[in-house]
């Protein structure tokens, strides 16, 4: 068990300073053997939408009718993602997501249960207030940077402009269903462990 825990921790070091030194990214399943572990903060942005809708009514996000939603890929892609997790048995404790549907839908396709939505991980635009949406940003960052329970990982599900302004420029290009892998470290601070594209994770626990 000791020689075991070792060989994950090492795997876990390697994982976060890898691409410093210009190792390859660790793969999807790397990353699950992580994960099976608990102890990180998983952040997807929301899965792929219909290019041809919009947020209509941005004021009232309880009018789900009126905002984009998920299109067949984005709803096949984030059920394939949470029967990969539970295939490999990584544990999902906590489960948020923006209040916007696209994001609700795609945290109960993966975590398989109903998140908590929450204006802390929603977008806010051009509708909130510069402070609220700083207040936001911070709220994100604290969600990133706190240990889940013992023994399970934290799921979020947000949106493009808040993985931006939380996580800054590097996330200038994530794409749809991508996820980021944080490690808490406490005080607030936290080291991302990898990024997986929606594809990347087909096979992973074979």
């Amino acid at each position: 068990m000791m020689i075991a825990a070792r060989a994950l921790a090492i795997l876990a070091v390697s994982l976060v300073i890898g691409p410093a030194w210009g190792q390859p990214p660790p793969s999807a399943g790397d990353v699950l053997k992580l994960l099976r572990a608990g102890g990180y903060v998983i952040v997807f942005r929301h899965g792929a939408t219909h290019a041809d809708q919009a947020d209509t009514d941005p004021l009232n996000l309880d009018n789900v009718a009126k905002q984009r939603q998920l299109n067949d890929k984005g709803r096949a892609d984030a059920k394939a993602i949470g029967e990969v997790f539970r295939a490999a048995g990584v544990p999902i404790g906590k489960s948020l997501s923006s209040r916007f549907y696209r994001a609700v839908e795609t945290a109960r396709l993966i975590g398989g249960k109903e998140p908590h939505a929450t204006l802390d991980v929603s977008e806010g635009g051009q509708v909130v207030s510069p402070n609220e949406n700083n207040r936001r940003t911070q709220a994100f960052r604290t969600i990133v940077g706190t240990p889940p329970d013992a023994g399970t990982n934290t799921l979020v599900v947000t949106h493009k402009p808040n993985i931006l302004d939380a996580l800054g420029k590097d996330w200038f290009e994530v794409r749809e269903g991508e996820a980021s892998i944080f490690k808490p470290e406490g005080n607030g601070k936290y080291s991302l462990v990898a990024r997986v594209q929606i594809g990347q994770w087909a096979g992973a626990t074979k």
